[in-house]
């Protein structure tokens, strides 16, 4: 199945102050989340952001918060996202079927969301290159699980071009500088 704009949505999750700098490849991981979040505004697909117990883990960091000015930021005390009722409504008012989830921790807040939107018969695609564990056996089990259960594993490259669809657009000259 491709990932459409018309379809999905993206999911930012916790990508906060004393997160980020515990995690594997942390400056990949956000150049590929800024990207997918410019990508993402700039063809009108929603996006959730989400920040786990933030009194404790801090607030989502500059580098994300820095593109992310105007959009919806919502705190959270369960590890998936579906579990928190205040997510959950949000995320069904968008209409949407497919999840398209980038963030932090992988095996942790990632994966259990991933899970809880499958399990509601959305499809749902983990960004593997903006999406981060401390250590790369939880981020591989992580993918591994989930490819097992059916989500697709993708990078940033393929959201950003399944999500453009052709050549030659205007949309396509205007976002493909930001890709190289």
């Amino acid at each position: 199945m491709l990932i459409r704009p018309d379809d999905s949505c993206l999911i930012v999750i916790d990508m906060q102050e004393r997160l980020v700098p515990a995690m594997q490849a942390p400056a990949r991981t956000l150049k590929n989340a800024r990207l997918l979040i410019l990508v993402a505004r700039e063809m009108n697909i929603p996006v959730l952001l989400t920040e786990q117990y933030p009194k404790d883990l801090g607030h989502t960091v500059k580098e994300i918060a820095s593109v992310s000015e105007g959009l919806l930021v919502l705190e959270k005390m369960h590890f998936s996202c579906m579990e928190d009722a205040g997510f959950a409504a949000a995320f069904k008012a968008l209409g949407r079927r497919q999840a398209v989830i980038k963030g932090m921790e992988a095996h942790i807040c990632v994966m259990q969301t991933a899970v809880n939107l499958m399990d509601a018969g959305y499809e749902v695609f983990v960004v593997t290159d903006a999406t981060s564990s401390r250590t790369p056996e939880s981020e591989k089990a992580c993918l591994d699980r989930l490819g097992a259960c059916g989500a697709g594993i993708v990078t940033t490259e393929m959201v950003v071009f399944e999500w453009l669809g052709k050549a030659g657009t205007p949309a396509l000259k205007k976002l493909l500088p930001l890709v190289k």
